[in-house]
Parts: structure tokens; C-alpha cells; sequence
């Protein structure tokens, strides 16, 4: 499977239920207009001179933009909560900051996807050395104040104790 089709698969049911009625329902009300766009600008006599192929193309586009905006915000809520955040506060957080402000920040605050731990399956944090649950070791431990470190270090960075090359 590929990391697209993983990644479409943490979007909720419900974000594309709300995406494809959204798009519908915008849809609805600019067709039976005879495609006059009053909804998305009333006030404008020059959309009447537009030829009828390029208001079809925009009626469908228009709420296309808002439909992928909500799959975007369902994503930011299937992510968080994927990752142990608060997805109910990020994703409105993600809906109501203008211009996706919200979902770049998002991305650029969100935590590292958790891991099993390969004894017990609980879910645990990339930078923990040992499992919450069961204590089973999850990365190289200092043997001063058990913090974890990379292998090859020579010294622990939060304590300064020598370690021992394997």
C-alpha cells in the first residue's frame, strides 16, 4: 500500500461525509440559479457575460476548495489524535485560523507519531527509553540517570556520565 493510501486512510468517515455534503449542498445552490452565481457574488452584472462552459468549471471549483479544506482540518483531527494530541482542539484550531494558517501550524508543532512498545503493544513516545507501562527498555539507557541515548555517544547529554562503547 502506498504512504498516500495510509495517510487518506487517517481521514474520519465523517470528515468525507461532511466534504461531499458541503460540496453538494454548494453546488445546489448555484445550479439552479442557471449557473448566475448569485450566491458566491450577487452584485456583479459581468458575470452574466461570462461565456456558460467557464461558470460550469467555476460553480464545481468554488466549493471544491472548501471541501478539500474540510478534509484537510479531518486529517488534522486523524493525526492528532494518532499522535496523542488534542485533535478536537487543533482541529479547530486548523478551521477557524484564516487562510490554513491554523493547519500550517499544525504541522509544524505537531509531536512524533507514537510507538509500540515490543512487549506489551502500549503506545509510547519516540524519545522515551523505557515503557510506561511495563518498564521494558525501548533505546540505549544511561546508567547514571537512565535518560536515553544514541548509540555512539561517548558521554550522556543530560548528566555527563562516560558511557560504554558496545
Amino acid at each position: 500500500m502506498s504512504r498516500f493510501r495510509e495517510e487518506m486512510k487517517v481521514i474520519p468517515r465523517m470528515a468525507w461525509v461532511i466534504a461531499i455534503l458541503s460540496y453538494v449542498a454548494f453546488v445546489a445552490l448555484v445550479v439552479p440559479s442557471g449557473l448566475r452565481l448569485y450566491t458566491f457574488v450577487p452584485s456583479d452584472p459581468n458575470f452574466t457575460r461570462w461565456p456558460r462552459w467557464f461558470l460550469s468549471i467555476f460553480a464545481g471549483i468554488v466549493p471544491l476548495f472548501f471541501s478539500v479544506y474540510v478534509l484537510l482540518c479531518g486529517y488534522v483531527y486523524g493525526d492528532a489524535r494518532r499522535r496523542g494530541m488534542r485533535p478536537v482542539m487543533w482541529t479547530l484550531l486548523a478551521f477557524f485560523i484564516p487562510n490554513a494558517i491554523g493547519v500550517i501550524l499544525y504541522f509544524i508543532l505537531r509531536e512524533p507519531l507514537l510507538r509500540g512498545c515490543p512487549s506489551c503493544g502500549t503506545q509510547v513516545s519516540q524519545g522515551y527509553a523505557f515503557c510506561s507501562k511495563c518498564g521494558t527498555a525501548l533505546a540505549h539507557a544511561c546508567p547514571g540517570c537512565r535518560a536515553g541515548v544514541q548509540p555512539g555517544w561517548s558521554h550522556c547529554t543530560k548528566c555527563g556520565t562516560a558511557l560504554r562503547s558496545a
